[in-house]
């Protein structure tokens, strides 16, 4: 999480004789079950076959014969993506996060000429460690099962796997002589995970019931076996010398010391010195226990001293680091390959490690640059697009599909690069990003971006109106033009906490700009959208786009009247402040009713699946705490804390009791001092810590707020609607009536 953290899946560079793809000869059923779940009235006019890889690269072909569709590949996700091709170009329809669109005919379409795609890229990672909480803390075996089907649809071959990390820890722990009470109190809790492996947090918010740690194994295994029968090569975790601090007790004589706090999140953690003998023993133990629960596909994920400082200074600690991070890993597994992310490398540790023993992962293709394309190393192109799961729509899709192959034609500069990826700290939004970036695994050279999204489009809603066109093409102007980047840092002072001059509601986030596109042009395109045909009408993918696009546009336009509430008080307004304050506020009402109009933007499921999983009623209130904690505050209360906000989600329920409680008491505050002299009122002097945010204990008022929003994390409380009502486009409509005016009048100029 710091700041666009986090990735893990990897590559490995072809000289190194790892088995991750089977050429030939793969077992057809894993693929014929794959199309029996994603078109199962239609499964018996596919034929599946296998072909040989081209060149050592996957590849797949389509044809037409005997009256079925055959779909050839070198391996079940080469067959996969096959499929998908088949189903967006022939038959347009789509399966997505937000919304399906599968109407299919009966009889499928003929393939008038056979189609052979060859990828450019051996491989094609997914997934950040922050993926697995931000996104997946809560799924259940259904839900990975359809999303590892998307992952083999999309080409992925080398997704990151560490489900049931917390098993492995646990058997490790126990050879070492610490009790089951005393690791649990070490495993944080069930939404806090991904941070605990990349080494910067213990304990918090657990301790970790021994039932999530049952559950987690089971899930672990089956999730692996999967996308091991698809043909991919998962990656598991590896051993850094980060260990509990407990662990002294027990190993009084082994070199540990601790580390500083990260981020002011509960407290420090401990790092085993890799230089003392005790390394290489834990090392070897922790290998031997993930690979009894879950087997290796030998790419271990190992990142030392991510996001923080090494415990001694000097390139010669550095380099002893990372040769017994890997001698040690290598003596567990002698085909192990460390695979390392780059956003916190130091290069004394990289070059201690054999050239083709490392595979580097650059989470956002921009490290690659100042280290000589990480001298010489196999690397892995990537993007994250997101960070902690804000909602808003954009990224560059332009650039989102030039990237890669701009990288893949300037081997001069880029060296070794082995292949691409896609690390998003979070998923279930702005699909139309991740098609485009998964599809290039299949295009060595960049398609026209205006004519893919038609194509993309057509796929979508099962047929391209020209209403939807005209309103796409204005998103293509704007949210996902080329004034904007790749990721997305687009917030709305919604999400803020309440201050007079709002900069931005997560740390690295700020507000919505009228420099990157127009505010007034998305209300353009939702009238457009909402023009469509009847038969789009109807469609899922359509309506998720459409509440999407209207939250856009509320979202912005609480920027201005938040920014005249609070001009209005410094200028002792009382009308005016009066004015935009319920104005303020009744826009809050009304984007949360947007919300919940889909299952997508709902804070009651995800509180619900997490209470759900629970077995006794301390479990299920554990699990609530660590699902409202994330989105909010993020850890435990501290008067430093410096994460609230950092997810910043625009959800229905989320905005009725966290965001419009937080401001109705600034208005509150805000409104007694305007009966105050204006030289004794409220004034916001040296509030901001270094994210321009208000600090928990910049005055009174931020002192009360902090603690209010840490009760509202543990104290579990009802839990808000945790399906959809209220009608998709009936809802938008209504809210375009009214806030259009609103609007207008704002953004005229």
């Amino acid at each position: 999480m710091s700041f666009r953290f986090k990735v893990l899946t990897l590559i490995v560079l072809s000289i190194v004789a790892v088995a991750v793809a089977p050429a030939r000869g793969f077992d057809t059923q894993a693929a014929e079950r794959l199309i029996r779940r994603v078109v199962p009235a239609h499964a018996q006019q596919f034929r599946v076959a296998a072909i040989p890889a081209d060149n050592g690269k996957d590849v797949f072909e389509i044809e037409s014969g005997k009256g079925r569709i055959v779909l050839r590949g070198n391996s079940p996700v080469a067959v996969a993506s096959a499929l998908n091709w088949y189903l967006k170009y022939y038959c347009h329809v789509q399966r997505s996060w937000c919304g399906d669109q599968m109407r299919l005919p009966a009889k499928l379409p003929v393939v008038p000429e056979k189609v052979r795609q060859v990828t450019p890229y051996a491989k094609r990672s997914y997934l950040n460690y922050c993926t697995f909480n931000y996104s997946m803390s809560w799924w259940n075996w259904e839900r990975w099962e359809r999303e590892i089907d998307w992952m083999a649809m999309h080409g992925i071959n080398m997704p990151l796997a560490v489900t049931g990390q917390e098993a492995v820890w646990q058997r490790t722990l126990r050879r070492f002589g610490m009790s089951d009470d005393e690791i649990r109190a070490f495993l944080v809790g069930p939404a806090y995970q991904a941070w605990q492996w990349m080494t910067n947090i213990e304990g918090v918010y657990g301790p970790l019931p021994q039932q999530w740690i049952n559950r987690s194994i089971v899930l672990g295994k089956k999730i692996l076996q999967r996308e091991r029968d698809l043909g991919m090569t998962p990656i598991l975790q590896g051993f850094t010398g980060y260990v509990p601090r407990a662990l002294k007790r027990h190993q009084p004589q082994a070199d540990i010391v601790e580390k500083p706090v990260w981020f002011f999140v509960g407290g420090p953690t401990a790092q085993l010195n890799p230089v003392d003998p005790l390394f290489s023993k834990m090392a070897k133990a922790f290998i031997e226990e993930q690979t009894r629960l879950f087997g290796t596909d030998h790419i271990y994920a190992a990142d030392p001293f991510h996001e923080g400082k090494p415990p001694v200074s000097g390139d010669d600690y550095l380099t002893a680091v990372g040769k017994k991070i890997y001698e040690a890993t290598a003596a567990a597994d002698p085909e192990a390959i460390i695979a390392m992310q780059t956003w916190s490398m130091r290069k004394p540790i990289v070059e201690a490690i054999p050239a083709g023993r490392i595979i580097m992962l650059d989470l956002n293709s921009q490290k690659w640059k100042g280290s000589q394309a990480f001298w010489g190393r196999p690397w892995l192109a990537g993007i994250i697009h997101n960070f902690g799961g804000n909602t808003a729509m954009g990224g560059n899709l332009n650039e989102v599909m030039e990237r890669f192959p701009r990288l893949l034609n300037n081997k001069s500069e880029t060296r070794n690069l082995s292949g691409i990826g896609m690390f998003p700290e979070a998923i279930g939004h702005n699909p139309v990003i991740y098609e485009a970036a998964s599809e290039m695994a299949w295009h060595a050279r960049q398609p026209d971006t205006k004519e893919w999204l038609y194509g993309y489009l057509r796929g979508r809603y099962g047929r391209l109106d020209d209403a939807v066109k005209n309103a796409w093409d204005l998103l293509l102007e704007t949210v996902y033009g080329r004034k904007t980047g790749v990721e997305t840092f687009r917030e709305s002072a919604i999400c803020a906490r309440p201050a007079l001059t709002v900069y931005g509601a997560s740390p690295n986030g700020a507000l919505n700009s009228r420099k990157n596109y127009h505010f007034q042009t998305l209300w353009t395109a939702v009238r457009s959208m909402m023009a469509a045909g009847e038969v789009t009408r109807r469609t899922d993918t359509y309506k998720y786009d459409l509440v999407d696009l209207m939250r856009q546009c509320l979202a912005d336009l609480a920027i201005p009247i938040q920014a005249n509430m609070g001009n209005a008080y410094r200028n002792s307004k009382r009308d005016s402040f009066a004015f935009y304050s319920h104005q303020f506020l009744e826009l809050m009402d009304d984007f949360d009713g947007l919300l919940g109009t889909r299952k997508e933007f709902l804070l009651g499921k995800w509180l619900s699946d997490a209470r759900a999983i629970g077995t006794t009623t301390a479990e299920k209130d554990l699990y609530e705490k660590n699902a409202r904690g994330l989105i909010t505050i993020w850890g435990p209360y501290d008067s430093s804390a410096i994460q609230y906000d950092y997810s910043a989600r625009q959800w229905n329920g989320l905005v009725r009791t966290f965001y419009k409680p937080r401001w109705e008491k600034f208005i509150a505050m805000l409104q007694g001092e305007l009966k105050k002299q204006p030289d004794q009122r409220y004034r916001e002097v040296n509030i901001n810590h270094r994210f321009r945010r208000p600090r928990n204990n910049a005055n009174d008022f931020y002192r009360m707020i902090s603690q209010w929003e840490s009760d509202w994390v543990t104290r579990p409380g009802v839990i808000t609607q945790t399906a959809a009502s209220g009608g998709e486009l009936r809802t938008v409509q209504r809210f375009y009536r009214k806030w259009h005016p609103v609007a207008s009048a704002l953004y005229r100029p």
